[in-house]
């Protein structure tokens, strides 16, 4: 499993289609240009917040500043260019520092009436992306990227305490859907809860009672590489087909990184030798469809009622007295075949 172009969409409600941002080159100078063209800052003020920031980067707390000064200007188009940059800079592009936003992403609002036709929901998971990768090494100590993203309560119900806020989740995005809850383990004792998970555990399609608001779109099943500036990851679904409603198939082994980044770059030239060719990869047959992949409806209102249940009673899974519905929740909860 892994968070996909459909998590995004239906818990951020972001767009996934779209242009891929490049930016400028961006050194001190051009950093204080930038705020002072599109913030309307002077440029006394920027070159002493670059003192302080050493780098092409801005505080979250000063764009925060400099939105209340503008908009009691009046000067609303630098405060809404303030306000988005932090915005972005507190969320989809939080980096390790969690206080500091980088210079290159204020070009994107340059144009406010233009900021729609950019892919969010991708750059988001680029972001993310990168940062687990980074966090896979034993070394590391910190996070970027959205953390929203890794929010487990669709997928995982049973886990840890979920709380249902009660939103219209028909006009919001799904990730406001639920609230944080203390949970009763240690860390040692939730990798035990994951370890022990078994298929009929998770709800592998959560966001079909969400169409209505994020129809499924095609590109969400695109293999190969997104980008964000210079930074670009793999997305791989084929490797997660359960999540889109598909019978799991062995993959083929991942490519190297320069025949699939020439295959991207230069798909109509000759490859040169010792560079293998791309193989094509295909979505399975219709016929491959688990065609019934939620439970019956009768089912998940049971399930639904359990779930109320064990949430007014604060319920664990490791409670002996709650045991058995808990197995019957999964049960109400897998798929049928």
């Amino acid at each position: 499993m892994t968070i996909t172009l459909d998590d995004v969409a239906n818990l951020l409600g972001l767009p996934i289609r779209g242009e891929f941002y490049s930016p400028p080159d961006v050194d001190r100078v051009t950093t204080c240009n930038l705020v002072v063209h599109l913030l309307g800052v002077t440029t006394e003020e920027i070159w002493e917040e670059t003192k302080k920031t050493r780098g092409a980067h801005y505080r979250l707390d000063w764009l925060k500043e400099v939105f209340r000064r503008q908009c009691a200007a009046e000067r609303f188009d630098y405060a809404a260019r303030a306000y988005l940059l932090n915005l972005v800079g507190s969320t989809i592009f939080t980096d390790k520092s969690h206080t500091l936003v980088d210079a290159k992403y204020l070009p994107l609002f340059r144009y406010l009436d233009g900021i729609h036709k950019y892919a969010w929901g991708t750059a988001a998971l680029v972001v993310l992306y990168d940062y687990l990768s980074d966090a896979c090494y034993y070394d590391t100590k910190q996070l970027g990227g959205y953390m929203t993203l890794l929010q487990i309560y669709e997928y995982f119900p049973n886990i840890c305490n979920r709380g249902d806020q009660g939103a219209d989740v028909e006009c919001f995005a799904r990730m406001n859907r639920w609230c944080y809850k203390q949970g009763k383990h240690k860390v040692h004792e939730y990798r035990s809860i994951i370890d022990a998970l078994t298929p009929v555990d998770v709800i592998w399609r959560p966001w079909e009672n969400h169409r209505g608001v994020i129809p499924f779109d095609d590109i969400m099943l695109y293999t190969g590489h997104i980008r964000l500036c210079s930074t670009i990851v793999k997305y791989l679904p084929e490797r997660c087909l359960r999540q889109f409603g598909y019978i799991q198939y062995i993959p083929s082994p991942p490519l190297p990184d320069p025949a699939r980044l020439f295959d991207v770059s230069h798909p109509l030239l000759v490859l040169p030798d010792g560079v293998p060719q791309v193989p094509r990869y295909s979505v399975p047959p219709t016929s491959a469809d688990a065609s019934s992949s939620q439970p019956p409806p009768i089912l998940q209102q049971i399930g639904d009622l359990i779930q109320q249940g064990l949430s007014q009673h604060q319920a664990s899974p490791n409670d002996e007295l709650y045991i058995h519905f808990y197995k019957a929740l999964y049960l109400s909860r897998s798929r049928i075949s």
